[in-house]
């Protein structure tokens, strides 16, 4: 990865915290789904890095965003646990079981249904795993379950929107 990458990738990153602390923060649709778009950040990081260094910077973006909402670290556990699943998921979700190392996974580069079929159960994971921690012992499973599902969803579409809005397009017939 060149500087270049590392600044707009920085850059992309601090963009979308904002945005969550700015615009998201208290945004719930019909008290269901919660859009968590700095994951678009940890989403479209390029295949070439690795799964340790992608989990502390989950770890620190999630942290940052958990002083902001004083949610107790469970962003920090959830943008962990999406971190350490990417690659894997990756992989599995590959056509042929394999990816192209210099590979970004955007909308742009890996088309409509492969994105999503990659994305949405990182999304869900995440949502999962936040809001098991949010509801510990005093949600229903179905409450989660729905929440997880909803934002998840929601979140996708956010994802995807900002790409078609912001991120440069393939040019050419494909």
């Amino acid at each position: 990865m060149t500087s270049r990458n590392i600044i707009s990738y920085s850059f992309l990153i601090l963009a979308l915290v904002v945005v969550q602390l700015l615009f998201l923060k208290n945004l719930a649709v019909f008290g269901q789904a919660f859009g968590f778009l700095y994951l678009l950040g940890l989403l479209v990081l390029p295949s070439t890095l690795r799964t340790i260094p992608l989990m502390i910077l989950a770890f620190f973006l999630g942290l940052s965003i958990d002083l902001f909402f004083q949610t107790l670290g469970m962003h920090t556990a959830a943008a962990t646990c999406f971190a350490f699943f990417k690659h894997i998921w990756l992989k599995i979700s590959s056509p042929s079981g394999s990816y192209e190392e210099s590979e970004e996974p955007t909308l742009s580069q890996i088309g409509l249904v492969r994105y999503v079929s990659f994305a949405l159960p990182l999304l869900f994971l995440y949502s999962l795993v936040f809001f098991v921690a949010d509801h510990w012992g005093t949600g229903t499973f179905i409450a989660v379950v729905s929440k997880s599902f909803f934002s998840s969803v929601f979140t996708l579409l956010l994802t995807i929107l900002v790409q078609l809005l912001f991120f440069k397009r393939k040019r050419g017939i494909s």
